[in-house]
């Protein structure tokens, strides 16, 4: 599984102009799912989501949690993080997961965290999704369950 995680002072999703998720201080969490990702996987990637150490603490250090903070996370299905463009110009998705075990693991990942007590909104699995958010600082953190980044 990969993760792009971002800290936000706000972000929302919508689906046909339907904001679906929406959420104040926390992490915008793009989620993709690869072929022969497990639950190991998105275990390892919830908890190390959940745990990042990426707001600033009195002293201006990045010291704390989201939890610490009390912020929320908004995490959007996204399988064009497994898109590969070593060959050519147009991405191959073949790495990426088949909808059905992605979903599967999707819905997974995001009952992780909601059972940790941290609010957790959602985009629309398998639909086109219109995503706004206001980066802070600018944070971004890559996540790779296979360690491979």
């Amino acid at each position: 599984m990969r993760a792009v995680v971002q800290r936000v002072s706000r972000a929302k999703v919508a689906v046909s102009g339907e904001v679906t998720g929406e959420i104040g201080l926390g992490l915008l969490v793009l989620l993709g799912v690869g072929a022969g990702d497990t639950r190991t996987d998105a275990d390892y990637l919830a908890e190390k989501t959940i745990g990042l150490r990426i707001f600033e603490d009195a002293g201006g250090k990045m010291n704390l949690s989201v939890a610490e903070v009390c912020g929320a996370l908004l995490v959007v299905s996204q399988f064009t993080l497994y898109g590969d463009v070593r060959r050519g110009k147009r991405p191959s998705f073949d790495a990426a997961a088949p909808p059905v075990e992605a979903r599967e693991l999707y819905e997974y990942f995001v009952g992780k965290v909601r059972a940790t007590g941290l609010r957790c909104e959602t985009g629309r699995f398998q639909e086109t999704m219109q995503v706004e958010l206001v980066n802070e600082g600018p944070v971004t953190i890559l996540l790779d369950s296979a360690k491979t980044f």
